[in-house]
């Protein structure tokens, strides 16, 4: 079932989520509606606060409008190590829509996650999976793109939202 998605300024796109201690089969039907909501809007990741959900979850897909899905599923997901090297890169927010900024991000990352049956995994990401993953990171701790850019730009960032709103 597709889920509504917030828009900034909701207030819940601000808050940090708890940790995921209970993994059943609501768990697993949140992560279906997710990724269908995702795939309909259509976006390339999706965290559970941006549906109105608090649980500490995403979810992404970054090849699918390329080739075949491939989709990923990170409940509790961390950062174990990031690189040193960085790089700008544009993003969107499907709780954002119609504007997009360029965010200074780690180019690769070790994510330890548990999927929604409760097993602990771990994987180096690259390029856009890597991008990806720390945007919805971001989410579940309460952080969105504004945030991710200088100042200056933030304005004109905020700015240009409104106006796609009028």
């Amino acid at each position: 079932m597709a889920l509504d998605i917030l828009t900034w300024p909701a207030p819940m796109l601000s808050e940090v989520c708890p940790p995921v201690e209970t993994f059943d089969d609501d768990l697993a039907k949140l992560a279906d509606d997710m990724l269908e909501t995702m795939y309909a809007a259509p976006g390339r990741g999706l965290a559970a606060p941006q549906v109105a959900r608090t649980e500490r979850m995403f979810v992404m897909d970054v090849a699918w409008k390329d080739g075949a899905a491939d989709p990923f599923i990170c409940v509790n997901p961390e950062i174990l190590s990031a690189s040193h090297e960085t790089a700008l890169g544009e993003e969107g927010c499907l709780s954002i829509p119609g504007v997009t900024m360029q965010v200074d991000r780690p180019v690769a990352i070790r994510l330890a996650w548990q999927t929604p049956d409760g097993k602990r995994l771990e994987r180096d990401l690259t390029g856009a999976a890597a991008r990806c993953a720390q945007h919805e990171l971001d989410h579940l701790n309460g952080i969105l793109i504004f945030r991710r850019v200088p100042d200056d730009m933030r304005a004109r960032y905020e700015a240009q939202y409104r106006d796609t709103l009028a």
